[in-house]
């Protein structure tokens, strides 16, 4: 009797795997954005279908879209993750990172709205999801 089950999926290639963490990464860093707009005296904003849906429409388009959608996140997430640091590392001492912040935040809009735009702001453009 043979042990080794023959009717599994092959793994999913490595490209598959970072087109499934997008939406993660997205998450994340919106997540990351909501503490430095905190910081800076900032109202959360408010959600929006076009930066909500991003990851899944940018996999819809797929080629380089995507992989300029990828790279621009990773990108972004090399500025916020050590600029949210700081701007902790200061507010833990006691002192302002309000102007920082502000500045971190609004880089970080000009960067993620750049990234949108990469996706047509089409209402016939919903993203695909799986039944």
């Amino acid at each position: 009797m043979n042990a080794i089950p023959t009717d599994l999926p092959p793994p999913a290639p490595a490209q598959s795997k970072a087109r499934q963490a997008l939406g993660m990464r997205w998450t994340a860093l919106h997540d990351a954005a909501d503490a430095v707009a905190a910081l800076a005296g900032i109202a959360p904003e408010p959600s929006n279908p076009a930066i909500r849906n991003f990851p899944a429409q940018v996999r819809d388009i797929g080629g380089w879209k995507l992989e300029l959608a990828q790279r621009g996140i990773d990108d972004l997430t090399a500025i916020m993750q050590p600029g949210l640091a700081a701007l902790l590392a200061v507010n833990a001492r006691g002192q302002s990172a309000t102007i920082a912040a502000r500045t971190l935040w609004q880089e970080f809009l000009a960067a993620r709205n750049a990234l949108v735009r990469l996706v047509p702001a089409s209402p016939a453009r919903a993203p695909r999801r799986p039944a």
